[in-house]
């Protein structure tokens, strides 16, 4: 959910069961544990609540945009009700601080507005503003075993490429906050890439557990149990052929200039063969180059490559870069006006905050009366 490229591009996945409606959470049997964990396709846009996010850790580049971004203005155009996390306390679940974290907030946020969320139908809003959110951590955490969160691949990937020297326990319950994060407001949709799915059947898991020990006193579920549209969105590789990642310095950032998109573009890995092709497998480095271009160009990848042909590396990487300039350059310009008005973007949180903080509040009351607290 956060961090990566998890969104779907088709508003589909492999199944083709109706999904539950966030809205009647509360009317939905605490026995219902043999949901489909994929939401089928999108019928009733309205019905649905979907919770995303990103952690701000550096500026959202192209991998973010068609990975993640272009989807959710696309899930928010057609009415789905849309939260949008700023994880800011989960950045320092794998590094000892903080750094910049104001200004990378804002950031995240000006890349939201640019690409065309709107803070009128999506709420935009950082953890660390909503209290309910995280103290609901607490009883979540009962519901899990650290056997349980000890398996998850999703944690152990993470604690592998950690740059911390040992695992703090943010980074082991990070799964656990995740389910704050989405159970809070009682999203039943979270878009998400396969590697992801294990996080999101820990919400699932903390969801049920918590239906069955807690029910209202009718029979009736408190939270509905999220389940995944699975992303179908394509993976573009960095520059140097590896994972198009923040941390490592090979993407081409949404706010970069078109000097700075040609010169990162111009210093791309390719390969010897001076005829460019669209074959994944065998030449990845050129294959995303070829896809990066095709998808600005709104056109298939095999017909991008046959237009270049023989042309090689260069142009290739000419009209890669004509490409990108083209595309974003709107959303460039929208980026450049809403970046002189800092104030707007905090109010943006500002609003989002308060919004998330009343639905917080009032989730928490309704755990704190089914567990009997006082």
């Amino acid at each position: 959910m956060t961090d990566a490229v998890p969104n779907t591009a088709a508003l589909t996945a492999p199944t083709a069961a109706a999904s539950t409606p966030a809205a009647s959470a509360s009317t939905t049997s605490a026995s219902h544990a043999d949901e489909p964990a994929t939401a089928g396709p999108i019928t009733d846009p309205a019905a649905h609540r979907v919770l995303t996010g990103d952690r701000p850790t550096g500026p959202l580049h192209l991998g973010h945009y068609f990975g993640t971004l272009r989807n959710r203005v696309l899930l928010q155009d057609q009415g789905v009700e849309m939260f949008v996390l700023v994880a800011d306390y989960q950045v320092i679940t794998d590094r000892d601080i903080a750094d910049r974290l104001a200004e990378h907030t804002e950031n995240l946020v000006l890349d939201y507005l640019a690409a065309g969320l709107d803070p009128e139908r999506a709420t935009i809003f950082a953890h660390s503003a909503v209290p309910a959110l995280n103290q609901l951590l607490l009883p979540f955490l009962s519901l899990v075993s650290v056997a349980e969160l000890s398996r998850n691949p999703t944690v152990k990937d993470e604690i592998a490429h950690s740059s911390q020297a040992a695992v703090n326990g943010l980074m082991f319950t990070y799964p656990v906050h995740q389910a704050a994060d989405i159970l809070f407001c009682k999203a039943d949709l979270v878009p998400v890439g396969q590697d992801q799915l294990p996080h999101l059947e820990v919400a699932r898991t903390v969801a049920r557990r918590f239906n069955e020990r807690y029910p209202h006193t009718d029979g009736s579920a408190v939270f509905p149990r999220p389940r995944a549209l699975l992303s179908e969105a394509p993976m573009l590789l960095g520059t140097d052929g590896g994972k198009m990642s923040k941390s490592r310095g090979n993407a081409v950032a949404l706010g970069a200039t078109e000097d700075e998109t040609a010169r990162i573009i111009r210093g791309a890995r390719t390969d010897a063969d001076r005829h460019i092709t669209y074959d994944p497998a065998n030449r990845p480095e050129v294959s995303g180059l070829v896809l990066l271009a095709a998808l600005c160009q709104d056109r298939a990848p095999e017909a991008v490559a046959e237009e270049i042909g023989g042309g090689g590396a260069a142009a290739l990487k000419r009209t890669v870069t004509e490409s990108v300039n083209e595309h974003f350059r709107p959303l460039r310009a929208r980026r450049a006006e809403l970046a002189a008005d800092r104030g707007h973007l905090r109010k943006v949180l500002h609003d989002g905050a308060e919004r998330a903080n009343a639905i917080a509040d009032a989730t928490l009351a309704e755990v704190r009366e089914v567990m009997g607290a006082i």
